[in-house]
């Protein structure tokens, strides 16, 4: 079994970093929550791999560790505004450092759920019914949620309303 979460690590940790980023704001803090995410996931690697879906399993530990976090934070603190883009994502050296940053800042600015149906659909690509059932919510609430949480990215972003993005499920009924 150990070969099987070996090779799950390497197929699917920087997906799973990606999401952690855009969760938390922070690579730092990405990189502790993908670590603590396949540590859980480790630890119940013979259940999870008998499952149909272990990926699936592994983004629910991850997003519940993150809702975790957020909720402590939240305690701690009720403001989280870092003026003028300092220390969000520290040592980045992409060029489009300054858009990234705002769209985190903003994603950071929604609820939890909301943030992630959003970074369910928009960073790992998946399907209402599959965010549904990661999130144990109604697809219903997985289009509310990401229609709120789109309209909310838009207004602090009025250069990209523009035409809604393409969703998954056109044409399918």
């Amino acid at each position: 079994m150990e070969t099987d979460f070996d090779g799950f690590v390497a197929a699917r940790s920087a997906a799973l970093f990606r999401g952690a980023f855009v969760l938390t704001g922070n690579r730092e803090a990405a990189q502790d929550l993908v670590q603590e995410t396949l540590e859980r996931a480790c630890r119940r690697w013979r259940t999870i791999a008998a499952k149909d879906a272990p990926d699936a399993y592994v983004r629910r530990i991850m997003v519940n560790l993150a809702n975790d976090r957020w909720r402590r934070f939240r305690r701690l603190t009720t403001t989280h505004h870092t003026e003028g883009g300092e220390a969000v994502a520290p040592g980045d050296e992409y060029g489009q450092v300054d858009s990234r940053d705002q769209l985190v800042r903003a994603l950071q600015q929604l609820p939890m759920r909301m943030r992630t149906v959003v970074v369910l659909r928009y960073f790992d690509d998946l399907s209402d019914s599959e965010i549904a059932a990661d999130l144990g919510i109604t697809t219903s609430t997985v289009r509310s949620q990401l229609a709120r949480g789109i309209e909310k990215l838009r207004s602090q972003f009025p250069a990209l309303s523009g035409p809604p993005p393409r969703r998954h499920t056109e044409g399918i009924r």
